[in-house]
């Protein structure tokens, strides 16, 4: 394996066949079309600042994006309610599942944007009339951070609205609470929508990059969000992106990152590049497992954690 911090000369086919072997996790059975994923299906993507995108096999096959889509809803509604969205839902990791049935005590907000109440609420603050039109703001908007024209899955966005009881339960609590302004049913139809867009590696991997370079597409050139909300969606993706599993990743991994229970992960090293490992066998916090071990490695042979020290250590004298 290379060591390379060149992150143009990895190969990445060469680890992808080198997890291939890993028999670990199971993979999510909570819509039919997550339960029907094939667990040999991996896939490994980088995009850097150039715009270059460097990828393994299969990283042109499409999946739904799923919970990999919280962060950049978090980032559109920040824009689009002129930075409110962050006085709406709160910002601290939860240590629980991420479909939780619990919301912030005395606020009724939900915890953070990364787990289910927080992304059924972001996705109602989009801008839109009506759920017909926030749903043309979440596609347009999701296909600005990915560079081109994405489509949405009409079959797995019914089956996540249908079949999402314990997010209908959730949007029902947060209209309890006066959290949520929508109805629950149009909240979760919104979110619906997100979730079943479909992606592949490349294109996740340059939205994760568009968040790590200050909201700029470095394949497009476009400044989708401002800077500052980029920095504000990493910030609370380091924290709260791996759900009750988010400490042991940034302890191992040290890169900002989202799990999604189609066994996609979206990173996003400020400044450096975006990334994103698909693999659908996950472990116990919903995180692919084949996925986590590809992270660690990039991280390690890339440089990317954000707290190890520089290469030969540095020094700083105070005077």
């Amino acid at each position: 394996m290379s060591t390379s911090r060149d992150a143009t000369a990895y190969d990445l086919d060469e680890l992808r066949t080198a997890v291939l072997s890993e028999r670990g996790g199971e993979v999510d059975e909570s819509i039919p079309q997550l339960a029907e994923a094939d667990e040999d299906f991996c896939a490994i993507a980088l995009a850097l600042p150039d715009g270059t995108v460097h990828a393994s096999k299969q990283a042109r096959v499409r999946f739904s994006v799923q919970s990999a889509v919280k962060p950049f809803l978090f980032a559109l509604a920040l824009v689009d309610t002129d930075g409110a969205a962050m006085d709406r839902v709160g910002i601290e990791p939860t240590g629980e599942r991420f479909d939780a049935i619990k919301l912030e005590s005395g606020t009724g907000r939900p915890p953070n944007p990364m787990v289910n109440a927080g992304a059924l609420l972001t996705a109602s603050l989009v801008h839109g009339d009506d759920v017909a039109a926030r749903k043309e703001r979440i596609t347009a908007g999701l296909s600005a951070f990915a560079g081109r024209a994405l489509e949405v899955d009409s079959d797995i966005a019914r089956d996540e609205h249908l079949l999402g009881d314990r997010n209908h339960a959730l949007a029902h609590l947060m209209r309890a609470e006066g959290t949520l302004e929508l109805t629950a049913d149009d909240a979760v139809d919104a979110y619906a929508h997100a979730c079943a867009m479909l992606v592949d590696a490349e294109a996740l991997a340059v939205m994760g990059a568009t968040l790590a370079l200050g909201g700029r597409n470095p394949v497009t050139g476009e400044q989708v969000v401002p800077a500052g909300v980029a920095r504000d969606v990493v910030s609370v993706m380091a924290t709260c992106g791996v759900y009750d599993g988010s400490g042991r990743w940034m302890r191992a991994v040290g890169v900002p990152a989202k799990s999604s229970v189609s066994g996609a992960i979206v990173l996003s090293a400020p400044g450096r590049l975006g990334a994103a490992v698909v693999s659908p066998p996950l472990d116990e916090q919903g995180t692919s497992v084949r996925g986590h071990i590809v992270s660690t490695r990039l991280s390690d042979d890339l440089g990317l954690h954000s707290f190890a020290s520089p290469a030969g250590g540095s020094h700083v004298s105070v005077r």
